[in-house]
């Protein structure tokens, strides 16, 4: 039986309609009002500027605009938004550039069944929200402002990429940045130039090593029952938190309390 009040307003974006099927099912037997969906970045990012959603729900790997961009954009036109990126990957990387983008959750897809709930009332708490799989070193690095290579593209770079790498012409994308061919061409210059790179194919490769697109080997697995989420074909996890998941956060957002690490 439902809850006869609903928690909070979510927006889930993943492109796998299996997925968000999965997802939906989960929240609304915990009270959670899905209040829109979407299945690539760029629509994520509108959904949540209209509906204003407490918390969105995003992939990482996303068509037209990946998870983590999306989530810088979200988070500047509906401040208000809290974004959990839910995926398959646990490498520090992502996660730090995740939470670098203003992110309040990291959840595994994994353990997304058990975990995401626990997401959710967390991040809506003011605290930030890791999954047992993602590693200690991980957070540990995040609290110390540990430095990491900066990526040698731009946001609007990433974007573009990310669009060649899927199969758009300069025109298309220019249409669909709102920018001239002449400037989407010069993107593609510079994205060449910087990253060493002289042919197209060595584009979509980058673009691929990168998780900017996906190469799906075949489709989710469509058994949700009970809540359960398609399992990660990712590696094995890293070592787990010593603690749920749950950073604590100081004065309204500042930076976490280190003492939960000890």
């Amino acid at each position: 039986m439902l809850p006869t009040v609903l928690r909070s307003r979510v927006l889930l974006a993943d492109d796998h309609v299996v997925v968000r099927e999965g997802l939906k099912a989960v929240l609304g037997q915990e009270g959670f009002e899905v209040v829109g969906e979407a299945s690539d970045g760029r629509a994520a990012v509108k959904a949540c500027e209209n509906l204003r959603p407490e918390v969105a729900i995003l992939d990482i790997g996303m068509p037209l605009l990946n998870g983590i961009d999306a989530a810088r954009d979200i988070l500047r036109l509906s401040p208000g938004t809290k974004v959990i990126l839910l995926t398959m990957y646990n490498q520090e990387c992502y996660v730090l550039a995740g939470l670098r983008a203003g992110v309040s959750g990291y959840v595994l897809k994994s353990g997304a069944a058990s975990n995401l709930v626990q997401a959710i009332d967390a991040v809506l708490a003011g605290e930030i929200y890791m999954s047992p799989g993602v590693s200690r070193a991980v957070v540990q690095a995040y609290l110390s402002n540990a430095r990491i290579p900066a990526d040698p593209l731009s946001p609007r770079e990433r974007e573009v990429l990310q669009l060649i790498a899927e199969g758009m012409n300069m025109k298309e994308i220019g249409g669909l940045l709102g920018i001239s061919e002449r400037t989407a061409e010069t993107h593609r210059a510079r994205i060449m130039g910087k990253l060493n790179i002289r042919e197209l194919a060595g584009l979509v490769r980058y673009a691929i090593a990168h998780h900017l697109i996906e190469v799906q080997s075949a489709s989710p697995s469509a058994d949700l029952a009970g809540g359960h989420l398609p399992s990660s074909p990712a590696a094995a996890p890293a070592s787990p938190l010593p603690f749920p998941g749950r950073v604590p956060m100081t004065n309204g957002g500042a930076s976490p309390a280190e003492g939960i690490l000890r």
